[in-house]
Formats: structure tokens, sequence, C-alpha cells
């Protein structure tokens, strides 16, 4: 009767949990579907191009979320978010955004325990700025000049530079790991080879990348020769790849993307200075526990 009864037992909470797992377990749309989407919401428009990137379970229960890369010759690829309903009939566009009490606190401390790039202010700062960048993004450079403001402003701000090459830039890749030798031989020339690189970026090509990387490394205070050496070695290639996977964990999917103290800013060149000054005052303040 014992064994009856355990063998029961087992049975039953072996069919509790597969109930609970069929419950949490979130269909996906396969590829066909959603380039038969695509075509029929963008077909109309020969120009434009697209590529699927992921098809996976969301961070809500029981959407799943595809990563589609759109482009057009007139624009730059843009990364474009759905969330399909578990029927597949429904979509969302856009991005899910954090809840609760204190909405930024996860993002903030994945940050925290896996940044690995060049740092400049005080490390006990109440605010941390993490920037997720592409040294071959225009927009990345056109942000520059707000971002080197607001830490001259505030002084009691720490700034993180965190290395996100885009896929569709063809020497981005080879800048980051050159921007991660130079970082790591000296933090304080890697501030001029960031800035030197925006300045130039119109004149660096795929086929000049090393010869121009090299140069600008001399020119910021490190020895060129040594950081292209640097940049072609496993270690480095995995220290990017790191950043780009951090990147990942806390949904960047452009550059430049801004983290003040977890909460994400993704359109930096769209909001005022005031507004992006205000921000980091404001989580400067003491925060509810």
């Amino acid at each position: 009767m014992y064994r009856h009864l355990t063998r029961l037992f087992t049975i039953l909470t072996l069919a509790t949990l597969a109930c609970a797992q069929q419950k949490t377990e979130t269909k996906l749309p396969s590829e066909e579907v959603v380039n038969a989407f695509m075509q029929q919401t963008f077909g109309y428009q020969p120009d434009v191009s697209w590529k699927i990137l992921s098809i996976k379970p969301s961070e809500a229960e029981g959407l799943a979320e595809v990563n589609v890369l759109v482009g057009s010759p007139q624009a730059q690829p843009q990364n474009s978010k759905l969330y399909v309903t578990a029927d597949g009939k429904h979509a969302l566009v856009g991005d899910l955004i954090p809840f609760g009490t204190h909405p930024f606190r996860a993002t903030q401390e994945t940050l925290k325990k896996g940044m690995n790039g060049p740092s400049r202010g005080p490390a006990t700062a109440p605010v941390t700025i993490v920037e997720f960048s592409d040294l071959q993004c225009p927009h990345c450079k056109e942000a520059q000049p707000t971002v080197d403001k607001l830490m001259a402003d505030e002084k009691n701000a720490r700034f993180v530079f965190q290395n996100f090459p885009l896929p569709s830039h063809d020497w981005a890749a080879k800048a980051a790991a050159f921007a991660d030798c130079v970082g790591r031989a000296n933090p304080d020339s890697f501030w001029t080879f960031v800035s030197s690189t925006y300045d130039t970026q119109s004149d660096i090509t795929a086929a000049n990348a090393d010869e121009k990387l090299t140069a600008l490394a001399d020119k910021a205070g490190v020895k060129g020769a040594d950081m292209a050496a640097c940049s072609a070695k496993p270690d480095t290639t995995a220290r990017v790849e790191h950043s780009v996977a951090l990147g990942k964990e806390v949904d960047v999917n452009g550059t430049p993307t801004l983290f003040i103290n977890g909460r994400k800013i993704a359109s930096v060149n769209g909001i005022p200075y005031e507004v992006l000054k205000s921000l980091v005052e404001f989580a400067a303040k003491p925060q509810p526990q």
C-alpha cells in the first residue's frame, strides 16, 4: 500500500511539474511566419530589406520577442522589436520597460557586475553612467560633446565606456579592439583615442583601419604598434565580445545607449541636455529602500 501511494505521489508531482512547465513555455513564431509578416508589412516598398536577428521568449511571460534589422538605401539599418502574443495573432511594437518600486535596480546590478570598460570619475560616486558606443557610429560621434559636457558638469558621477560595435559597421569591431587595448595600457590616453577616432570617422575605412587606428593610438600617447598587436589577440576579442554580450543582456539594440544608475536612455541625441542633467542629479539623491 505504501509503495502504491509513493508511486502515485511521484506520478502526480511529475504531472504537476509538466503542467507548470507547459504554462510557462512560450510559443515562438517560425522564421517563415516572421518573414511572411515582414513581406506583408513592407512589401509595398521594394527597397526595404530586413534580417531576422533572433526569435526568443521575452522577459514578459507568454510573449515571444522577435528582433529584426530593417534598412533601406536611404537610412541606416534599425533594430525593430516585436512582441508576439501566444496565439500568434497580434504583435506589440516597442520596448518592454521595467516596473516596480525599484524598476532600474536589476539592470544597475547587472551592469555593476559585468562592465569591463575604462572609467573616469570617483569609484564611490552615487551615480554611474554607462555608455555603450560604437566608434564608427555617426550618432555616437554626435552625442560625444553632450556626454563630455555632462561629465564636466557632474563631478560626482562616474562614467564607464563599454564597446558595442554594430555588425553593420565594417571597421567598428577593429576600433573596439584597439580602444580596449588603449584603455588597458593607459586610461588617460583612452579618452583622447576615442575623441580622435570620432573626429576622423570619415577618413577611416575597412581597408585603412589598421593604419589609421595605429596612428591615432600613437597620437593618444601609447605605442600604436603595440596596440595593433594587442588588438589581434584572442583575449582582446573576448573582452569586446563580453561587452557586447553585456549590452544585449541589458537590452541595448543601438548606439549610443546610456544607463544612468540602470535607467536606460536610448535616444541620447533626442533628449535636451538639461533633461539628461536632471536625470543624473535625481539619481544622485537618496532613494527609498
